[in-house]
Order: structure tokens, then sequence, then C-alpha cells
């Protein structure tokens, strides 16, 4: 079964397939560039199936050009029937729906330690698979990717009146940024290549491989 498979499986909105199809780009870019081996299908697993409950928190009115052809209410019925078998906790329907594909614990670990709030915890961490994942997921926003300061600076503005780990304050929100800058050079203190060679253009080949990434 591929990720192209998985995501037809559990209807994903096409504008999430192709986010986590930018993060594992990036994630699997980097592994393939460290200085030390790596759990790389754990990372890249982790990536592709991070964001597959998000529909349950989507706000479908924000990008309406994104649920074409299919339409807003075919969306909003696929976001009802997510929220009735996965709950309105859009990370633990993540979680779930990689056992039920049959990720292993490792991805599951990877996938539960993403988050804004967490950054800190990650920067911390002795191994540098969650710092990669996490670091993977800062990179790219609903427009592609991009300077991790931009795609954590649009996040705020995105879910400013929605329930959210990032922190409302301007304080708390520049500690967890400097956190994850923090982690962006504990990365590439170990890679032959620099954040900036990590584009959308460089990266397309990679994107579009990774549709036929198998899952199981």
């Amino acid at each position: 079964m591929t990720v192209g498979d998985v995501y037809e499986k559990y209807r994903l909105l096409p504008i999430l397939k192709m986010h986590q199809l930018r993060v594992a780009a990036v994630g699997k870019t980097i592994c393939d560039h460290f200085d030390r081996g790596l759990d790389t299908q754990s990372v890249v697993l982790a990536c592709l199936l991070h964001d597959m409950g998000n529909i349950i928190k989507s706000d479908l009115s924000v990008f309406p050009a994104a649920l074409e052809p299919q339409g807003r209410d075919h969306w909003e019925q696929v976001k009802k029937e997510f929220i009735a078998t996965y709950g309105p906790d859009e990370h633990q329907a993540a979680l779930t729906i990689a056992r039920e594909i049959g990720a292993s614990e490792a991805v599951i670990r990877l996938m539960d330690g993403i988050g804004f709030s967490k950054l800190e915890i990650t920067r911390d961490h002795p191994l540098f698979e969650p710092k990669i994942v996490e670091y993977s997921d800062c990179r790219v926003s609903p427009a592609g990717i991009t300077d991790m300061t931009v795609r954590l600076e649009d996040a705020r503005a995105r879910y400013a009146y929605q329930p959210t780990d990032i922190p409302r304050t301007p304080e708390r929100f520049n500690e967890l940024l400097g956190a994850a800058h923090e982690i962006e050079m504990q990365i590439f203190a170990h890679t032959d290549i620099t954040p900036t060679e990590l584009s959308e253009e460089a990266l397309a080949p990679s994107i579009a491989a990774l549709r036929e990434y198998k899952i199981a």
C-alpha cells in the first residue's frame, strides 16, 4: 500500500495531502544528507501521516479553491464523518489512523512529538529524528515549502481565533520560535546542505516520488 492509496482511502483534502508530502520531502532530504545513521523510514512515515486527522480542525471557508472539484458541502460531510469516527481531537485522530494502517510505535512516537508548544522539549531531545520531523513541519505552509519564521508567523495569524498550541503572547511565541531556530542549527550542523537549499523547486521531484512511498 502506498501513501497515495492511504490518502485516497481516508479521503484527505488535497491541501493536506500536499502538506504532508512536502513535509516528508524536507525530512527525507535532511536524512539523506545527514552525517550519521538515522531511522529515515520512521521520519518519512511520521511526516507523511502527521496531519491525517486535520480536517477535524480545518476551517473550510479559508481556502475555497482547495475544496474543488467536490466543493465545500462534500468536504463538510467528510469532516462530520471524521469527527463521528475519531472524535474532536485531530492529533489523536492522526495517531489512531496511523495505528490502523500498521505504523510502528517509533512512527507513532515521532508523530506524537509534533507541536509548536513542544519545541523546547524537542530542542532538548537527545535524538535527531524528533528534531527533523518537527523542523520539517515548521518549514511547510499551506502555500508550500518556505522560511521557518514565515511559516510560523503565518500559522499564528491563521489560528489566531481558533484553539491551538501556538501561544497568544508575543513573548512566549518568540521563546518557542527561538527554540525552533536552535533546532535548525542543531540539525544543519550535521548536514552538507543549508536550510535555503530546501525549496519548493529543489524538492519537487521528491514530493512527486513520495506519492508512491510504501506505507505497508
